[in-house]
């Protein structure tokens, strides 16, 4: 599949119930949620939420990917 059709538009209402910041709410928010309720849950250590942050990290980084993609389309 590619990324392009995985691509999930942020649910605006599950953004504002999280608190997640205007600034995060992109196509990767729906990893951050979870990425900051176990950060929350384990004091924020580094070693903890492991799989989580990769998960968001890949997101910002495929979405990059993508935007990348496209301007070179465009250009």
């Amino acid at each position: 599949m590619a990324y392009e059709d995985s691509r999930v538009a942020p649910n605006k209402d599950a953004c504002r119930e999280n608190k997640i910041d205007i600034a995060y709410r992109d196509y990767c928010s729906h990893k951050l949620i979870p990425l900051n309720k176990c950060r929350i849950q384990n004091f924020f250590l580094p070693w903890k939420c492991v799989h989580e942050r990769h998960d968001y990290e890949k997101c910002q980084y495929e979405e990059f990917q993508y935007r990348v993609k496209k301007a070179k389309e465009s250009s």
